[in-house]
């Protein structure tokens, strides 16, 4: 039996976007969907006697918020089969508990409190950055996330963090039947001063080289698996994080991989990372690896 999809809700705007894309992904790739809500409220009231009838504010309402996302669901694709949980914690918590049980998490951009068009929310960025399985931030405009660009994009840095945001970012690209437009950057040491300009474009054209060397070694096992995506390979120069927010903003997805060494406790998220989640014109994937 395959490992569900799992999507936060808390009501927001921002995780009922994540729950449409989140069954339009289930769907894609023939996944059970949770829909869990976190909510604190049995945690404070269960260890007290009630001597009323009437049932607590809290436990209401976060039995509303997940009924009504679970109906939202249903309602998007009667095909995708659909759960709904309400959880005694708080919301990093229940989540990364359900990681372990998932395929992927996805989560909205901003929580109840949040500001369309701010930063990305503590609770998306704390359980992207700790994460044991793919967590997908829903982000971006309505065309990204609707999948209507074909394409989905890979960065790929160094080797060590690389290998399981490939397998991700081409079973993605199968399942959407898109291209994969996988990319690797390289820069110049600032140290690096040549004034003749023959001679500065040799330089350039070797760092190229070797990164399009680097970018098809990466490469070699997944196109080998997957076939049928066609794959797009460029190298280019710039700083990573820029390079990939320019891709967002014509692409379904963005995928990125991040560390996780094992017995660190804090949020284990690169630079490239930490941009995209909080920039990106589309959704953003962040992958795992263990270092």
């Amino acid at each position: 039996m395959e490992l569900p999809l799992v999507v936060g809700v808390d009501g927001s705007d921002s995780s009922l976007e994540a729950v449409d894309w989140a069954v339009d992904e289930a769907a894609r790739l023939g996944l059970p969907l949770r829909l869990v809500h976190a909510s604190l409220w049995e945690r404070y009231e269960g260890g007290l006697p009630s001597f009323g009838t009437g049932r607590p504010a809290e436990e209401v309402m976060a039995e509303h918020i997940a009924a009504s996302g679970t109906e939202r669901a249903r309602l998007r694709d009667p095909e995708v089969k659909v759960s709904g949980d309400v959880l005694p914690d708080d919301a990093v918590s229940a989540l990364l508990h359900a990681a372990h049980e998932s395929f992927a998490l996805a989560t909205g951009s901003r929580g109840r409190g949040g500001i369309a068009g701010m930063l990305l929310g503590s609770v998306s960025l704390t359980v992207a950055a700790r994460a044991v399985c793919p967590v997908i931030v829903v982000r971006g405009g309505e065309r990204n996330r609707q999948g209507s660009f074909g394409r989905v994009v890979v960065g790929l840095g160094d080797s060590t963090e690389g290998s399981a945001a490939v397998r991700f970012a081409f079973r993605e690209a199968q399942a959407r039947g898109c291209a994969l437009h996988a990319v690797r950057t390289w820069r110049r040491p600032a140290h690096e001063h040549v004034d003749h300009p023959l001679i500065a474009d040799d330089a350039a054209g070797a760092y190229e080289e070797r990164a399009s060397t680097l970018l098809t070694d990466a490469l070699r096992d997944a196109v080998r698996n997957h076939p049928q995506v066609e794959v797009r390979r460029q190298a280019v120069e710039g700083p990573p994080h820029k390079v990939l927010l320019d891709a967002s903003s014509e692409a379904d997805l963005v995928v990125v991989g991040a560390r996780r060494r094992h017995g660190h406790v804090g949020l284990q998220l690169g630079r490239v990372a930490h941009t995209l989640l909080h920039h990106a014109g589309c959704p953003v994937a962040v992958v795992p690896q263990r270092v």
